[in-house]
């Protein structure tokens, strides 16, 4: 079953790639952009999946004005950035890696991913806490 991996492509060939995997505490949420030379890869935990699957609706909902950073913290820290200029789209920044750039055009089609990946990640986590008990 794991990993699922998904790819979201827009109209210009550009591709999103959002998969799950395992990991001890449970599972990650990986977001990379495969389309790019610099292969940027964003590594999130359930707790970065849901802040960025609001903020994703929030940038949505605030475009053409801003929206002030958010930043998760923990194992997988990553700040969330609304850039507007040239146009819009959500930048993802940890220290480990490359900041990933995710255009507007993908933003509704990965907010619907996320839903499905979060839900799969929470299972995950829960069965690897059943084989810690």
């Amino acid at each position: 079953m794991f990993p699922r991996i998904r790819e979201i492509t827009d109209a210009f060939g550009g591709r999103l790639r959002v998969s799950v995997e395992e990991h001890p505490s449970g599972a990650l949420i990986v977001l990379e952009r495969p389309d790019l030379s610099a292969r940027p890869r964003i590594l999130l935990d359930g707790y970065g999946v849901e802040v960025l699957a609001g903020y994703i609706m929030s940038a949505r909902l605030s475009v053409p004005q801003g929206l002030p950073d958010e930043h998760v913290d923990g194992m997988f820290s990553t700040r969330f950035k609304l850039e507007l200029d040239p146009s819009a789209a959500l930048v993802l920044a940890q220290e480990s890696s490359a900041a990933l750039e995710i255009a507007a055009p993908f933003w509704d089609r990965l907010y619907a991913e996320l839903c499905i990946v979060s839900a799969h990640a929470r299972e995950l986590t829960r069965r690897a806490e059943a084989r810690v008990h």
